[in-house]
């Protein structure tokens, strides 16, 4: 789709009839300039999660890309939102990955490289049982390292994944890259 809102636009693989209800998203998208740091042009989607008819689309659009997932699962942190909310449509269940030292019980850690430095995923233990179908959910795909890392533990502690879900791509940082083959549904694209 050629339309776009501040240089957002309705992501590639998305049911037309569902793309003017996307760009009234990409209208609440709040681009902030210079933050976290000078040169980085921010995407926050707060005021989309703000709007309840904005999040029900989004949480509709990609409930409807979940497929046969058994899970949804939540990437820290506003993916736990969206997850929570795609899993209730979905009528599945919902399970955070979490950043190291918030969980009680951990069934897997995985550690990833970040621009400057290391961190740390953990999956709860006992919730995902080897052979589970996840569908992943996180608020933005940047430049992949936290989607890939997520992936890789859930892979780790035996789930099927069958997608990642996302309601936006940064497609210049090209993160799709790092998640192969794993079929990406990304509502908004930058």
């Amino acid at each position: 789709m050629s339309v776009d809102v501040d240089g957002i636009r309705v992501g590639p693989g998305i049911d037309p009839d569902s793309a003017d209800d996307l760009l009234r998203v990409a209208e609440l998208v709040r681009s902030v300039p210079d933050y976290p740091q000078p040169g980085v042009l921010f995407r926050d989607i707060t005021p989309v999660l703000a709007d309840g008819g904005a999040f029900a689309t989004v949480t509709t659009e990609l409930a409807a890309h979940a497929g046969e997932a058994e899970i949804v699962i939540g990437v820290e942190a506003r993916g736990f939102l969206l997850g929570a909310a795609v899993a209730l449509v979905a009528g599945v269940g919902t399970v955070p990955v979490r950043k190291a030292g918030k969980l009680p019980a951990v069934a897997a850690s995985r550690t990833y490289e970040l621009e400057y430095g290391t961190a740390t995923l953990q999956l709860p233990a006992g919730v995902v049982e080897p052979g589970a179908r996840v569908y992943v959910v996180d608020d933005v795909l940047a430049t992949g390292g936290t989607a890939a890392a997520s992936c890789a533990l859930l892979a780790d502690a035996g789930a099927e994944i069958v997608g990642f879900g996302t309601l936006m791509e940064l497609t210049a940082l090209n993160g799709r890259s790092k998640l192969g083959d794993l079929r990406v549904d990304a509502l908004l694209s930058a």
